[in-house]
């Protein structure tokens, strides 16, 4: 498709417009400089640090991730990974906002359990309600619960993450018609996060009306991160794309490539 054929087809959240409508995360890789190169590869402009986890300020000592994909040429998504309670989500979030110098746009993500890392429902409409009220552009983490969706983007969430499966599974989506009824429903982006493994898993989020997917583990715990990567940016195009199409109507029987109707012999 020629860019005069495509249509204007940005992303936008939180009023600000993105032409990938993949995120990624920058956890997982074995360095710094292969996170860089992936994250390239992959076409990103959105990428994800776990405030916890990741240094971008707090220790002047460490390697600085700022300083392999500067802020002035990626949009940061800090993230609340690790978070067990409303409460702690909240204060990452804060700190997040003072290390990025009033950064307003946050990931959250309150988790149950450790094995499952399903999202803690109460305490994420609990830490999304106090968020959104402090003015950050909150992108929720949730499960593919289209009541809890709509929910959320009740209360003023800036975009809406259902799971496809448990968080580096890699199982793809486990209910498609859960996320299609959340897509149907939604007035703000709706993007698959967690358990997208593999190229055609990100294709099937996209073909289903996804308006984008946030990945991590599929791409950095690839035999090679760097080609999966490139991988994931093609079956986004590819799958969203698809879905702008139309897809032909599922049949049960066949139907000829070509018509009976006017035939020579």
């Amino acid at each position: 498709m020629s860019d005069t054929d495509r249509p204007n087809d940005g992303l936008v959240i939180a009023g600000q417009t993105y032409h990938s409508r993949l995120l990624v995360g920058t956890g997982k890789y074995r360095d710094l400089d292969e996170t860089r190169a992936a994250v390239e590869a992959s076409g990103a402009e959105i990428i994800t640090v776990a405030i916890r986890r990741t240094n971008i300020g707090q220790n002047p000592d460490e390697p600085n991730l700022l300083d392999v994909l500067p802020a002035d040429r990626y949009t940061y998504l800090p993230n609340t990974a690790g978070c067990y309670n409303a409460q702690d989500a909240i204060r990452t979030c804060r700190l997040a906002r003072e290390l990025l110098d009033g950064h307003k746009l946050v990931k959250l993500e309150v988790l149950g359990d450790e094995k499952t890392l399903y999202p803690d429902v109460v305490q994420t409409l609990e830490a999304a309600e106090i968020l959104v009220a402090d003015g950050f552009d909150v992108m929720v983490y949730t499960s593919d619960d289209p009541i809890l969706a709509k929910r959320l983007e009740e209360l003023g969430c800036v975009a809406v993450m259902p799971l496809a499966a448990p968080i580096g599974s890699g199982l793809g989506i486990q209910n498609r018609y859960n996320i299609l009824e959340i897509v149907e429903n939604a007035s703000v982006p709706i993007l698959v996060d967690a358990g997208v493994g593999t190229a055609s898993d990100a294709a099937i989020a996209m073909e289903l009306g996804c308006d984008g997917v946030l990945m991590n583990t599929a791409i950095a715990a690839a035999k090679n991160p760097v080609l999966m990567a490139g991988a994931m940016k093609k079956a986004i195009e590819a799958g969203r794309e698809a879905f702008l199409a139309g897809r032909m109507p599922r049949r049960r029987y066949a139907s000829a490539s070509s018509p009976v109707e006017g035939t020579f012999f």
